[in-house]
């Protein structure tokens, strides 16, 4: 936000909505450094968040076009899928689902985890990324579990995220997956979606828990983080095909960005834009002395760019004859 501005968030039967209002005392403070900046871009800027009929219609819809949408996390206690969710950090799914079998078999309970050693631990989780810190986090998370809670899984968010290595996404989804506790886990494709869509507002996932727990039912909460997720992934990428898209219609990014240069027909050509400029141009200099080295001296005439082409005729010898 700007220096000299204050975020005034107003509620109405039928639509929220943000507006960064320009403190004008500020304006003519001679001390006020920022003043062309502020004046120029934050004036007034609004940021509109459906309503819960809204977003309730948006998530019938997107739940709709990706039925059955779960964790595609494999597991069968809540034992693995903790240990699951903690290895899936900058890896995918499917990664995870490839080294668990074996890992599961090794280690069934938090006993056998927490007696381990990181030396063992790490080749077997390697191919997951970041291995070192997952070791340490797990084999944290497993002496906890049989310290504090008798090696059992706790079911309350205050007691999971008090584990090393457990955030309130890993939380959620424990919570929700495999205790039967409503849940609403935000990772990068929820907070992507929620907010290009319009259903949040904020870069905090936190704040977007909260914002979306607010305009669900509770048992709609684990249900609609794996629905997001999967849009996520599938259709809502970082680079949108929103011609697949269930909701463009009711969706802000399509509304604002895709529409005005051309709607639904626009919408194919998202991720796909091609470079405007001609291959003429586009095509780097093959010569390393540029546009220039391809000239000779005399008479701008095209003789080569090498290095022979630079040395001098070489003159006749005194007293030769020249021809007449």
């Amino acid at each position: 936000m700007w220096p000299g501005t204050r975020a005034a968030v107003l509620s109405t039967e039928h639509r929220q909505f943000t507006i960064y209002n320009f403190t004008v005392s500020r304006a003519f403070d001679p001390n006020f450094e920022h003043l062309r900046d502020a004046l120029s871009a934050c004036t007034l800027h609004e940021v509109i968040v459906k309503t819960r009929l809204e977003t309730l219609e948006i998530l019938d819809k997107l739940e709709a076009q990706h039925p059955g949408a779960d964790t595609e996390l494999h597991h069968t206690t809540a034992f693995e899928l903790l240990v699951a969710t903690i290895l899936s950090a900058q890896s995918t799914d499917q990664r995870v689902n490839m080294v668990t079998p074996a890992l599961f078999k090794r280690y069934p309970s938090a006993r056998e985890l927490a007696r381990t050693t990181a030396a063992r631990l790490e080749p077997q989780i390697h191919s997951t990324g970041f291995f070192r810190a997952k070791s340490k986090a797990l084999i944290g998370m497993a002496k906890a579990l049989v310290n504090r809670h008798g090696g059992e899984v706790p079911a309350s968010m205050d007691a999971l995220i008090s584990l090393p290595g457990v955030g309130r996404k890993t939380a959620n989804v424990v919570l929700g997956h495999a205790l039967g506790v409503p849940g609403l886990p935000v990772d990068r494709h929820v907070l992507r979606v929620a907010n290009r869509i319009g259903i949040a507002e904020s870069e905090d996932p936190t704040v977007v828990e909260q914002q979306l727990c607010d305009a669900l039912p509770r048992d709609r909460w684990t249900r609609t983080s794996d629905t997001l997720i999967l849009h996520g992934r599938r259709v809502c990428k970082p680079r949108p095909l929103c011609e697949q898209c269930a909701v463009q219609e009711l969706c802000n990014y399509f509304e604002r960005v895709l529409r005005p240069i051309g709607g639904k027909s626009g919408a194919a050509t998202v991720g796909t834009v091609s470079n405007p400029t001609p291959k003429s141009i586009a095509q780097p200099v093959k010569s390393g002395r540029g546009p220039r080295a391809s000239k000779s001296r005399r008479g701008g005439s095209d003789r080569g760019s090498g290095p022979a082409s630079r040395h001098k005729r070489p003159r006749p010898e005194r007293g030769a004859s020249r021809k007449k």
